[in-house]
């Protein structure tokens, strides 16, 4: 048993998903169904490390920081006066940038100003675009659990092919713990309230995986554009129908195609890469 706990499919894809699901259909009822993407992050994290943050390096701080931002967007989705605040995704999104620049501190502060403010600033600018679009979607939950799950999967994959193992675990099962709500959402063809404790954790984590597995991988930095832009894709899609299960399968198809972009960017970059 222990050596199939030890598989990285299990800790990265089995896992994440089993316990998502299970956190979706019992918090559904109390609209916290949004709680299962860290509970499936959680696992990973657990099988993988045991939660151990000394020292505090930097795919540590990816840990702590997609924690805290669920404990942070729990009020958010318990209270209606916060969800109404239009700044608040703006606030969220600036509160992301300074997250990735944090994380990605004990990498940069060895390079020159010049570099330093250079990366730190990229880092910033997709960490606010990650947490920022997806809020928009924390809503929407068929569009949200679409876009995080091509997101999940599109990071996680484009990290493992960027030689990276930790970051594509890391990835990996913030997607696979997503595809838990679509799947109830294709299966029930109903809507699952996901929100704030959804959106934000899931953003936060991608967008530093994402950064960091630039930053210390062999991942290039313009695979992480078509990334940046699968929230707004999900925003803005036009879905027909009533169906939320063709409208889930139309999203799937469209968000995949930008996550199979950054993927195809990570492979050409890495050349032949043996798994």
């Amino acid at each position: 048993m222990q050596e199939l706990l030890n598989h990285p499919a299990v800790q990265a894809g089995f896992a994440p998903f089993l316990v998502a699901l299970i956190t979706a259909l019992l918090l559904r009822h109390f609209r916290l169904s949004g709680l299962s993407i860290i509970a499936g992050f959680a696992i990973t994290i657990y099988l993988a490390s045991n939660f151990n943050f000394e020292p505090l390096t930097s795919s540590r701080k990816i840990v702590l920081s997609g924690l805290l931002a669920a404990a942070v967007a729990l009020p958010f989705t318990l209270s209606l006066s916060l969800w109404q605040a239009r700044w608040m995704s703006y606030l969220l999104a600036i509160l992301g940038g300074a997250t990735a620049v944090w994380a990605a501190y004990g990498i940069l502060r060895h390079q020159e100003t010049q570099t330093f403010t250079l990366w730190a600033a990229c880092c910033a600018a997709y960490a606010a675009v990650l947490v920022w679009g997806m809020d928009r979607l924390a809503q929407q939950p068929l569009r949200a659990a679409g876009a995080a799950t091509a997101l999940g999967i599109g990071t996680g994959a484009s990290a493992l092919v960027g030689a990276s193992a930790l970051y594509g675990q890391f990835g990996l099962a913030i997607g696979s713990a997503a595809i838990a709500s679509l799947l109830i959402i294709f299966i029930t063809n109903r809507p699952l309230p996901v929100g704030r404790t959804f959106t934000l954790p899931l953003s936060i984590i991608a967008a530093l995986t994402g950064c960091l597995a630039v930053l210390s991988a062999s991942l290039p930095w313009y695979a992480l554009l078509s990334l940046a832009i699968i929230p707004l894709t999900a925003l803005r899609m036009p879905l027909p129908g009533n169906s939320l299960r063709v409208q889930s399968v139309l999203l799937t198809i469209a968000t995949f195609v930008l996550a199979g972009i950054s993927i195809y960017f990570a492979w050409q970059s890495a050349g032949d890469v043996l798994y």
